[in-house]
């Protein structure tokens, strides 16, 4: 039991990423959802991993309350750092939030690293209750990262994808390593590569933006990301892909990858079209060291991480 709170069977609240609530219902599965608010899954087990939670709310707690005044002050008493996720009495919350230290959500410069400071989650059940978990898986309100944009130079918005995953792992390609872009048409990610001082090697049958294929350090080559073998190209240090492609095709690629040991990092985007295939999802999941997750700006995909180490 917390500072005004009352006691509540163990749960984990799972926030699903925006439109994406089905696939988060499919991935826990529903008898194991316990109740539903909004997008928010609650269930009365301890956290598992979930890629379509854009949050998880570590052992939410139900406050019931008689005022704002009286809500805000038992959120305080729990910790300072709260972000509301708005589902339903969106003016009573506003005024509870209100009350609350302000949490600054300004978008985020890349290259930087993530916030450190925890950040809770609120909602509202109704008038007089509300849930809270001062603990919660994303430094970010709701799991959203926003970033100042960059709308001149990269040839379209999947570099967003790319700047949300390094800044997540908080880790990113160094001056001087290589990193290989497949699928790299238009350009996006080699821009992020690039820009960060990397050198790199972009494979697709369509070309680069002229501006990105002009930029030192890119070396394009017109071919199939799925015709390149590892052992004539040698050692990476960062494998990226935004191959649009069928999710078993592109497990295949990675095994091969992963089998060379010539790939150290790996940032791949795993697109599903059509119904969601949750069985290969689970396969990547599966390779030890993965991390898989919904990106805020991720779509119908799923983004594989694996790092060196």
């Amino acid at each position: 039991m917390s500072s005004g709170g009352q006691a509540t069977p163990q749960q984990t609240g799972y926030l699903a990423a925006e439109g994406f609530e089905t696939q988060l219902e499919q991935e826990l599965g529903r008898g194991n959802i316990r109740e539903r608010h909004g997008r928010l899954f609650l269930t009365s087990a301890p956290p598992r991993p979930a890629a379509w939670a854009a949050n998880v709310w570590h052992d939410p707690v139900e406050i019931p309350f008689e005022s704002i005044s009286q809500a805000a002050a038992a959120l305080r008493a729990m910790q300072r750092n709260w972000a509301l996720y708005p589902q339903r009495l969106h003016r009573r919350a506003s005024l509870i939030q209100d009350k609350l230290p302000h949490v600054s959500a300004k978008p985020l410069q890349f290259p930087t690293t993530p916030p450190k400071a925890p950040l809770g989650s609120w909602t509202l059940l109704d008038a007089n209750r509300l849930l809270a978990a001062p603990r919660c898986s994303s430094a970010f309100a709701n799991g959203a990262v926003e970033f100042v944009e960059n709308k001149s130079a990269p040839p379209n918005r999947a570099y967003l994808k790319l700047w949300e995953a390094l800044t997540l792992i908080d880790k990113r390609p160094q001056p001087g390593e290589l990193c290989l872009d497949l699928g790299a048409s238009p350009g996006g990610w080699s821009w992020v590569l690039q820009s960060l001082g990397a050198r790199v090697i972009a494979i697709d049958r369509a070309p680069l933006d002229p501006d990105i294929a002009a930029l030192p350090g890119i070396e394009y080559r017109a071919m199939s990301a799925f015709a390149l073998e590892p052992r004539e190209l040698g050692p990476v240090d960062w494998l990226c892909s935004d191959i649009v492609c069928y999710p078993a095709k592109l497990l295949e690629l990675v095994e091969r990858w992963l089998d060379s040991g010539l790939a150290r990092n790996f940032v791949c985007t795993i697109k599903f079209q059509g119904d969601t295939d949750h069985g290969a999802a689970a396969r990547f999941a599966a390779i030890p060291g993965s991390c898989l997750m919904h990106l805020h700006h991720n779509k119908h995909e799923l983004t594989w991480v694996r790092l060196a180490g």
